[in-house]
């Protein structure tokens, strides 16, 4: 794992955990200046991306600009594999992955507090998009304590053009509250789709709608201004982590 990180945010420290799958990936720290939050974030791809996607990245960057300790990792399907798809017989390893990156943080936020007198980490909360979001609300529907929250970009609620095969069976069972980000024009699920799916979670649920926007939210040239509007609505769906620990 890397030592804590220095100077200024934007800049990412290669991190690794030999877990069974690995965690491999870029951790974004805040400055010490920043005053960092209790909280953290794992960050994750689509289906056809991987860690180094524009948007995780700008996401990342402000997420560390606002003291919260952000990690984007490939999933273990891309790690096996450059380019293509996931496959479905790899699903469970890949949300295995997601719940091993957020051990993985958690054990090196500990280390440092323990090394360095470094604050605790009370939260890590679990993020992804399309693909890697889809993941993760399974894996706390299935597991609710794996993570202190969602944050899911341009989740992939059906197949474009197939509106009757929602994705959405797991989602009476999310118990961590979730925030989503959606653009207007995104054929794997519009706003109202979207609004309609998020009544089916018991959870506290804040949606983010992306003007004229698909399924990537916009592109290379507006994800600096959309990372800060999405870490803009995370500080105030997910207030400061309490003093009682949490997951």
């Amino acid at each position: 794992m890397p030592a804590p990180q220095k100077g200024n945010p934007v800049d990412a420290t290669p991190f690794t955990h030999d877990s069974d799958p690995p965690v491999r990936g870029f951790l974004h720290c805040p400055e010490a200046a920043n005053a960092p939050r209790a909280d953290a974030v794992v960050l994750t791809h689509g289906a056809g991306s991987n860690c180094q996607a524009p948007l995780l990245i700008a996401l990342a960057k402000a997420f560390a600009a606002n003291g919260i300790t952000a990690l984007r990792c490939d999933l273990p399907y891309r790690q096996k594999r450059p380019h293509g798809p996931p496959f479905p017989s790899e699903a469970a390893r890949d949300r295995q992955g997601l719940r091993n990156a957020v051990e993985a943080l958690k054990a090196w936020k500990a280390n440092l507090a323990e090394a360095h007198g470094h604050a605790p980490l009370r939260r890590v909360v679990l993020g992804g998009h399309s693909y890697g979001g889809r993941q993760a609300t399974m894996l706390a529907a299935d597991d609710p304590g794996v993570a202190g929250g969602l944050l899911l970009t341009s989740y992939p609620l059906h197949p474009p053009g197939q509106p009757s095969r929602l994705r959405t069976d797991h989602f009476p069972a999310l118990r961590v509250d979730a925030l989503f980000v959606q653009g207007t024009r995104d054929p794997f699920g519009s706003i109202g789709e979207i609004e309609q799916a998020l009544r089916l979670i018991p959870a506290r649920t804040s949606l983010v709608p992306v003007e004229n926007a698909g399924h990537d939210l916009g592109g290379k040239s507006s994800v600096k201004p959309l990372s800060g509007v999405i870490v803009e609505a995370f500080l105030t769906f997910f207030p400061q982590a309490p003093d009682t620990a949490s997951p």
